[in-house]
């Protein structure tokens, strides 16, 4: 360990020797060190206005929970979201370490500070026309009967019954849901966890016509198979997905998951309660189901600004 620098050491040629460490011993990104020095430039810059002269390391040492706590409401004022505001708070956390170890410059205040959390982002639907289209017309990517019909029967049944498409690519043909057979499914989702979802007419007349298709009766063979007779990959999924939404100039957001919030969000617009939406979607927690009536507030004020003469 180095000698203690002078209290009167500048904070800033500290930070000069932390990026370096960084760089040099840490071996970190060209990036990360870069992102590092705007963090800390951003939080010694503060400081400099804040105390009303550039800090040194005894300033550093002398900073209140409060200051620091000043910091990240200045961030916050400026705009900077809590994911931002906890990675600059890391940033920090990093270098007064380095201090403690390289300087002996120690700052308890800042096992004060909690770190923003950052705020889950809002599950994007799809308005029911763009859901219905992709779960209706995405057989058209390919030239293939077989694929038209097994497409057909996964994107319906993902915006017909809420599914994960991990769930829906792991099931077995014994469990497609068919005409005429009870108008259940039993899905494995999260943590083994079983649940029962209700299947639409739709999705079984779908799931009917790509079982005629289909190019293995076994049981036990997976309902949805790739181009070379193996379980479907997921990434396939996506791609024929991500050709559809350009194609028919779809949202960016429009992925299979998608389909799962569209099934939650235009349940909940039909009246549907949340406990029914949890069971049905899986969720072990209802405030994770809570997230979908943010969304439905938010469409409903984008509407009024819309519509309304003063909005």
């Amino acid at each position: 360990m180095a000698a203690a620098a002078p209290a009167r050491l500048a904070a800033s040629a500290a930070s000069t020797g932390f990026l370096d460490w960084l760089a040099h011993e840490r071996r970190a990104s060209p990036l990360t060190v870069a992102a590092y020095g705007r963090d800390l430039a951003g939080f010694l810059g503060f400081l400099t206005g804040h105390l009303g002269a550039e800090p040194d390391l005894a300033a550093l040492a002398a900073l209140r929970a409060a200051d620091l706590r000043a910091w990240l409401a200045a961030g916050a004022a400026s705009g900077r979201g809590n994911a931002t505001r906890a990675r600059q708070l890391s940033a920090v956390r990093s270098f007064f370490r380095w201090l403690a170890r390289q300087h002996g410059v120690r700052n308890p205040q800042l096992a004060l500070l909690g770190a923003p959390r950052a705020k889950k982002p809002l599950p994007k639907a799809l308005t029911p026309q763009d859901a219905r289209a992709v779960a209706e017309e995405i057989g058209a990517m390919s030239d293939s009967a077989a694929l038209q019909a097994r497409d057909m029967a996964l994107f319906s049944l993902l915006y017909g019954s809420g599914l994960r498409i991990a769930e829906a690519l792991a099931l077995n043909v014994a469990d497609a849901p068919l005409p005429g057979s009870e108008a259940m499914l039993r899905v494995t989702g999260k943590g083994a966890k079983e649940r029962i979802v209700p299947v639409l007419p739709a999705v079984r007349a779908a799931m009917a016509d790509w079982l005629r298709l289909h190019p293995r009766r076994d049981p036990t063979a997976p309902l949805f198979l790739g181009a070379r007779g193996e379980r479907l990959n997921p990434g396939v999924a996506q791609r024929t997905l991500r050709a559809f939404r350009r194609l028919h100039g779809l949202p960016e957001h429009a992925t299979p998951h998608a389909l799962r919030h569209s099934f939650a969000t235009h349940l909940l617009a039909g009246g549907a309660d949340l406990r029914s939406i949890q069971d049905l979607l899986g969720h072990a927690s209802l405030s994770t189901t809570q997230r979908y009536t943010s969304v439905e507030t938010a469409q409903l004020m984008a509407v009024w600004r819309r519509a309304h003469p003063r909005g």
